[in-house]
């Protein structure tokens, strides 16, 4: 949010106050507090009608600066909050002549009392700084300090960090607009709008500057994010409200920041082995039944093209009675049948779902009956049209509605289902509506795909086992990663959005998510078969693979004879490189650090790599660039070392741009050459 018209004047009504200076301090074991006054105390009475921040300060982790600023703390807390795990750690704490430091391991916090300011340091080199200009108490529709409106939403909270020369900022999940954030304006605010689209599924308020550090801004609510927009030289967060709460991850490499990120909100999960292989799905809205199904798979089968999951979309179960977790009888009458004869096969069965309920499902009356549904503030349950007629949501902050939801989710397993597809969860209401235990809805609104993620992974996780729990989820914000796998989407069938799909999964992998899918062929329309076989390319080289669409089918040979093949081919590199994709899942689920990775994350130092978003690392080891031109023509960089092409042997030194042309059965793929 902008509060400024330029650098000098500030927009109409506002009026803002930054701490000026340090009046008093004190320290416990784990915890430095301060007053922060907007002025320059000279004598007793400048302490009268003016504004003054609390700042309390402590090191949540080794290298994780945790610093809460408020104004007013009698604001009654509202939940949710974050799931973080903390491990607070002794001040090491040292007063200086005009101030503090406080350190952790290789990391510094150096606080000024006057003017007021912070620097954060990592082995001696200065990472970012905050002015005490950077640190605001904002309100709206003012015209004095003493003139307060009871307005909740006309008070702000913001923060900012310097932006160096040559600085980018990255993450803030999965965004579909430019790779590097730099110039953008960022709500973190779960909408549904597709790849084209300013709007994201997965909104998490954590960037990632190529210098080293990170900032993890605490609040579920919509965090607005400033990257050297309304002040060039800023990366600025605000947040509605009395009080401002972030973290700061220091280690001085991008890779040691979402490490310690992933230590704070939680490490990915350890996806199944099976789930590495390919995904083939009935699509959306197209006409199947058992027998469109097992001769899919027979054909893929007759074809030579291994499938690891086969994938029924929304119409397993009846059109207007979405989600009652029913099989359609008329279109499967012996579904359970069915489920067998596909685990015949070496199959494993995935459905979509998603925690509306529609009010024709055999679920509504017992769901409202007993309050397990969002109601509105005068005691109805919550309800439009969109989606599903007379839509309700599940109310998850209801124990015993988390419990009947996942009953119905427990049948389906024990039924022969082995997971699902977490669809949806990003269209929460956030007026008119209220939560069993009091949530307040402006933060529930990303908030509710953690808890609606987090209620399918336990079910599944209790039912089928840890080793075999995955969830293929649409929505997400942080802490999500701890459910994965993540699917970005609904883009059209063209390369232009393929280049987003990979912005946005490169964003996501850089806001602490490890694992990342696409629909190969892109959902919306239908491809050419040339798009088709280029993104067969591409979406077989990614941690998950998904064939996928919404009124037509993704297997080959509605494209042409080529398309078979080409799958095929790229099916079996897949294969081939399963046991090294294992290591590096195995390798996240301990680090935190993704398996698909965007090129400055592998090599930092680098300058051509922090703007490259059409290639990327999967692991340490292999570069793939997917074709995005109909000519087949491909222009990428290797970075500075020896390389190997997977296809060919040819091997190339590195710090070289290269344009070729290439056929359908090649993408640029090339393994680093190491010296041991």
């Amino acid at each position: 949010m902008k509060f400024f018209n330029g650098h000098w004047e500030k927009k109409k009504g506002v009026s803002v106050y930054s701490p000026a200076q340090i009046y008093e301090w004190h320290k416990t074991e784990h915890e430095l507090t301060f007053l922060a006054p907007h002025r320059e105390i000279a004598n007793r009475g400048m302490t009268l009608d003016g504004v003054v921040l609390t700042f309390h300060i402590s090191v949540a982790r080794e290298g994780v600066f945790h610093i809460i600023v408020n104004h007013y703390e009698g604001v009654k807390k509202k939940t949710p909050s974050f799931v973080v795990q903390e491990n607070l750690q002794p001040l090491a704490f040292e007063v200086t002549e005009n101030g503090f430091v406080l350190k952790s391991g290789e990391n510094e916090l150096q606080i000024t009392k006057k003017p007021f300011g912070m620097e954060f340091f990592c082995a001696g080199k200065r990472m970012t700084k905050m002015t005490g200009e950077d640190f605001s108490y904002i309100r709206t529709g003012d015209s004095g300090v003493l003139l307060y409106k009871e307005q909740a939403e006309a008070s702000y909270m913001r923060g900012a960090t310097g932006l160096s020369v040559g600085e980018m900022i990255y993450g803030l999940g999965e965004q579909f607009g430019p790779f590097v954030k730099n110039g953008q304006s960022i709500d973190m605010w779960n909408e549904d709008g597709g790849t084209s689209s300013e709007l994201a599924y997965k909104n998490v308020p954590f960037y990632l500057s190529n210098r080293g550090y990170g900032i993890f801004v605490n609040h579920p609510e919509r965090v607005s994010f400033e990257i050297g927009t309304e002040r060039v030289e800023k990366t600025a967060f605000s947040v509605p409200g009395e009080g401002l709460d972030f973290y700061y991850f220091g280690g001085g490499t991008m890779k040691k920041v979402l490490s310690l990120y992933t230590e704070l909100t939680g490490k990915p999960a350890l996806p199944p082995e099976w789930s590495f292989g390919l995904w083939l799905s009935t699509s959306f809205v197209t006409n199947y039944d058992e027998a469109t199904v097992m001769s899919t798979i027979e054909a893929m089968e007759k074809e030579g093209i291994p499938i690891s999951v086969f994938h029924f979309d929304c119409f397993w179960m009846q059109g207007y009675h979405w989600c009652n977790f029913l099989w359609d009888k008329e279109v499967f009458p012996d579904a359970r049948g069915m489920l067998s004869r596909i685990h015949d096969k070496g199959i494993k069965v995935c459905v979509w779902i998603n925690p509306y309920i529609a009010q024709a499902s055999e679920l509504f009356l017992e769901g409202a009956e007993k309050g397990y549904f969002l109601h509105k503030e005068n005691g109805d349950v919550w309800q439009w049209d969109k989606w599903q007629a007379g839509m309700a949501i599940v109310d998850f902050t209801n124990p015993e509605a988390k419990a009947w939801y996942q009953e119905k989710l427990t049948a389906l397993l024990e039924m022969g289902v082995d997971c699902f597809k977490t669809d949806f969860g990003e269209r929460i209401p956030d007026e008119n509506v209220r939560y069993f235990d009091g949530s307040d809805p402006k933060k529930m609104h990303n908030f509710y795909s953690y808890l609606y993620n987090e209620t399918v992974y336990e079910t599944i996780k209790r039912v089928k086992g840890e080793e075999d729990a995955v969830v293929f989820a649409r929505s997400g914000t942080s802490g999500g990663q701890k459910f994965p796998v993540h699917w970005g989407g609904d883009c059209f069938a063209r390369y232009e959005s393929m280049a987003e799909s990979l912005r946005g999964g490169l964003s996501l992998t850089m806001s602490g998510y490890g694992y990342w899918s696409h629909d190969i062929g892109g959902f919306e329309d239908t491809s050419t078969p040339d798009v088709y076989k280029r993104w067969v390319a591409f979406g077989l080289l990614s941690s998950h693979s998904r064939l996928h669409g919404s009124g037509s089918y993704r297997v080959p040979w509605l494209y042409d004879d080529e398309a078979t093949k080409v799958l095929r081919h790229f099916v079996l590199v897949k294969q081939k490189l399963l046991p090294y994709l294992l290591e590096k899942a195995k390798e996240n689920h301990e680090t935190g650090i993704p398996l698909v990775r965007a090129m400055v994350l592998e090599f930092p130092e680098d300058p051509v790599c922090g703007f490259l978003d059409r290639q990327y690392m999967l692991g340490d080891r292999y570069l793939v660039a997917p074709v995005m031109d109909e000519t087949g023509e491909v222009t990428y960089y290797l970075p500075q070392g020896q390389w190997k092409n997977y296809f060919t042997g040819e091997t190339r030194q590195g710090a070289l741009w290269i344009t070729e042309t290439v056929d359908y059965f090649t993408i640029p793929l090339w393994e680093r050459v190491t010296s041991d």
